[in-house]
């Protein structure tokens, strides 16, 4: 969307010279403007009042008339600029019968006492207020011929008496306050639409936000039950048969106890299915709650991480963290640690790489992560198996349960890329206990 600037200006020829008489909270100038312009109508008529019917020289019954016909313009005023509501006075029948009442109202105190020619000022901001624009500009024009012809006992001795320097004067002063009304007009009119615009990318931001948060539960809510199917799955292929078959070890050595030697057989076999189930516990608690985000910010948890297993496997390892690291909604943080240490298994197991690239980026909206090796790849529609019941469909379902992307690309001899993309949702956004069980349900092989 272009964005309007101060002198892209352009002038609606079917509205007046003036803003919207409607206040906009979102900009205080017009509301200065407005309340300003609803009094300076009084302003303009108390002052020539006090001008003229203070001097001790006039008559009481001169003195009666102008007063009269002051009061009557301030009824006018209150009639015309105060009582009625803002979408009234923006009509084009009433803004020309409030100029017209204002310039009779001037013309008459004018031609009485001259000082009046202030309270014709006040036509000029009348005469802005007409629509369509050249009606406005046509009201400018009489109103600046009236303030320069009339004076008390006809026609006003202004400046100069010359009839072409005096047109020249109408003209300068018409094109002058019109242009500058019009210019003032289209200005206060592009700043109400600019704030108009900032509302609704505020409210859409705001829309965008709860739609993120509403996705995003739903998304976790829409996993649960197939993390506990998996769950309840691991549980059986490991504990579940591990303690099977310690009680199937236990159940012989008791049947044994007249043979020492397969009696301590059997009691080693159980000792050592137990200790193997004890790991399994482990590594599935270990599962649940990513242990190295309880003491470490994300980028710092991943290039942990990362140097372990390099360490471990040999293979040159290396992390990058870009833009402005933020907390992030635990339930992101801790799949985004699962999937780095599932695509480094997965280069470890499959890849025979010689060096790994990890890049975790912080965006305005969004956070990613990059894994690329330069290993042996493999066909995309023949992926390695997935051992442990992961793999690339585990993670793919873990990103698009977040409302993520998972993006492989790989060929045989090429290496393989892995790039995920999740919504950053900041930690503070969603707070703990919004989604159900924060992490608890989480798991994965690592």
């Amino acid at each position: 969307m272009r964005s309007r600037r101060a002198d892209d200006v352009k002038v609606d020829w079917g509205r007046s010279l003036m803003p919207p008489l409607a206040p906009n909270p979102g900009l205080r100038w017009h509301q200065w403007f407005t309340r300003v312009e609803t009094v300076f109508g009084f302003v303009l008529l108390l002052v020539p009042v006090l001008l003229s019917t203070l001097p001790a020289n006039q008559t009481a019954g001169h003195r009666a008339v102008t007063l009269a016909l002051a009061g009557g313009a301030a009824v006018w005023l209150l009639l015309t600029t105060v009582l009625p509501h803002p979408g009234v006075r923006e009509r084009p029948v009433f803004a020309v019968l409030t100029f017209v009442g204002v310039v009779g109202f001037a013309t008459a105190l004018q031609a009485r006492e001259s000082p009046f020619f202030v309270f014709m000022i006040f036509a000029f901001f009348a005469a802005m207020r007409m629509s369509p624009v050249p009606v406005a500009i046509l009201g400018v024009g009489i109103t600046s011929l009236l303030i320069n012809t009339v004076s008390v006992g006809g026609p006003v001795h202004s400046l100069t008496t010359s009839p072409g320097v005096m047109v020249t004067l109408i003209l300068v002063q018409t094109a002058a306050i019109g242009g500058g009304g019009a210019v003032f007009a289209a200005v206060g009119r592009q700043s109400q639409e600019r704030k108009r615009m900032l509302d609704q990318l505020a409210a859409a931001e705001a829309e965008n936000l709860g739609l993120q948060r509403q996705l995003l539960t739903q998304a976790r809510e829409a996993g649960v039950l197939d993390e506990r199917q998996r769950l309840s799955q691991e549980i059986h292929d490991t504990l579940a048969q591990g303690f099977t078959g310690i009680i199937t070890q236990l159940e012989a050595a008791a049947q044994a106890e007249a043979d020492p030697a397969e009696w301590r057989r059997h009691l080693g076999t159980a000792t050592e299915l137990a200790r193997e189930n004890l790991t399994a516990a482990r590594r599935s608690v270990g599962a649940l709650r990513p242990e190295p985000l309880e003491s470490a910010t994300l980028p710092e948890a991943l290039a942990e991480v990362t140097r372990r297993w390099g360490e471990r496997t040999g293979v040159r390892a290396d992390f990058t963290a870009t833009g402005t690291a933020e907390a992030l909604h635990p339930e992101l943080e801790a799949t985004l640690l699962r999937i780095t240490q599932e695509a480094l298994s997965n280069v470890a197991k499959h890849a025979a790489a010689d060096r790994v690239g990890l890049t975790l980026s912080y965006m305005s909206d969004e956070v990613t992560l990059d894994v690329r090796d330069d290993g042996v790849g493999f066909d995309p529609e023949a992926p390695p198996p997935a051992e442990g019941g992961f793999g690339l469909p585990g993670m793919r379902r873990r990103v698009e349960r977040l409302a993520g992307t998972l993006h492989v690309e790989s060929e045989p001899g090429g290496g393989t890329a892995i790039s995920v993309n999740l919504p950053a949702v900041p930690a503070a956004t969603l707070p703990e206990g919004t989604l159900p069980g924060d992490t608890d349900d989480e798991g994965a092989s690592a």
